[in-house]
């Protein structure tokens, strides 16, 4: 596994897709990690490795994570379950169908129904190929997420990071990043998207476990307060 672990640090995963991480890969990159910044060497020394959090690769994650926009992540559960619970099967022929209105009759957002909607169809039509993605490097991955309408570049990243578990995604736009690494590396203001993807530099090629990283410190904090 220190090997494979390897090959993932010497590959250029702007270029060539990666295999996906594993739970060994993760604790091995956080370790890696750890010996290059000593704040993420404090995170792993409390609290261990991060959790893998990996999602299906599949149309029904996707529909979750715009679900996920701008939302909090309790909310757009609910949201998600709604609609599992009422749309069978959940697919995208099942969707388009119902149209709009049947999603707004959940509770979802007219905007947000819209891009379910709009993504469905490019599905059906096959004007978009989601398995393709596994095939791509991370930069072309991307960018054929985000010529779908309603996908912006944190959906297009959480997917990339979560499904297809790619090691060096970095999410500069998620707020609980912001507001850890602002906490961690003791930033006298918060960081723009520029300014936190310049400090995720240092952590390539595991960008995506540093990542992980934060997001178990910032959840164990939360968890922390309401105790």
């Amino acid at each position: 596994m220190k090997q494979a672990t390897g090959e993932i640090a010497r590959t250029n995963s702007r270029t060539f897709p990666s295999r996906a991480l594993t739970l060994q890969d993760i604790s091995l990159a956080a370790e890696h990690l750890a010996k290059a910044d000593p704040q993420l060497a404090v995170l792993l020394k409390h609290e261990g490795p991060p959790p893998l959090w990996g999602r299906r690769p599949n149309f029904a994650t996707l529909i979750r994570i715009i679900l996920e926009q701008q939302v909090s992540l309790s909310s757009a559960a609910s949201m998600y379950r709604r609609l599992t619970n009422n749309i069978k099967p959940f697919t995208p022929e099942s969707i388009v169908e119902l149209g709009e209105s049947y999603l707004r009759s959940l509770g979802v957002t007219r905007q947000k129904a819209a891009y379910c909607v709009l993504l469905s169809h490019s599905i059906v039509n096959r004007d978009f190929d989601l398995a393709a993605l596994r095939k791509m490097g991370d930069l072309e991955a991307r960018s054929e997420l985000m010529r779908l309408k309603g996908v912006g570049t944190w959906s297009a990243d959480i997917y990339l990071l979560m499904a297809l578990r790619r090691p060096d995604i970095w999410p500069s736009g998620d707020v609980a990043l912001v507001t850890t690494v602002t906490k961690l590396k003791q930033l006298p203001t918060r960081p723009d998207a520029e300014e936190l993807l310049r400090i995720a530099e240092e952590w390539r090629p595991f960008r995506a476990v540093a990542a992980r990283m934060l997001w178990q410190h910032y959840l164990n904090q939360r968890l922390r307060r309401t105790l």
